[in-house]
């Protein structure tokens, strides 16, 4: 039993990102837009006790505003939603690209190389810093404060 599951994993884990299957129902799974883009017809356009339009005009504005934003969002999606994907992956492509390619090896390299300078400023510190101030503690574990409160 434990060797089909993790046989099903390993072919999970093999399976190529690109063909991986997409969920059509739940397209928000990390909640990314939870709170950004939920705009309601409430929470735009209210009518305070007292200065209540006719109840056609108010339900009319309400279809309005939820079709006009339904559709007119599934239209933009159609006319721009593939052309601004490719425009996005072309941006993250560049972003990994350079993060693998060029920030690391650098951050690495400077790495390397500041393990030397580290070295001499550390010896540095260590032969003229060290007596010095080895010598001004014991100066200084001389003193004794005395506190007096005086009448």
């Amino acid at each position: 039993m434990a060797e089909e599951r993790s046989d099903l994993e390993e072919r999970i884990l093999a399976k190529d990102q690109h063909t991986k299957e997409i969920d059509l129902v739940n397209r928000d799974p990390r909640h990314i837009n939870e709170d950004v883009v939920k705009v309601d017809f409430e929470d735009v356009i209210a009518e305070p006790v007292g200065t209540y339009s006719f109840d056609g005009v108010w339900k009319s504005s309400y279809t309005s505003f939820t079709v006009s934003k339904y559709w007119c969002y599934r239209l933009l999606s159609a006319a721009l939603g593939v052309p601004l994907a490719v425009l996005w992956g072309f941006l993250f492509a560049l972003i990994s690209f350079c993060h693998i390619w060029a920030v690391v090896p650098c951050i690495k390299s400077y790495l390397i190389e500041i393990q030397c300078v580290s070295r001499i400023y550390s010896l540095c510190i260590h032969t003229f810093c060290d007596p010095l101030f080895e010598a001004l503690s014991r100066v200084c574990s001389r003193i004794n404060v005395a506190l007096r409160k005086e009448p």
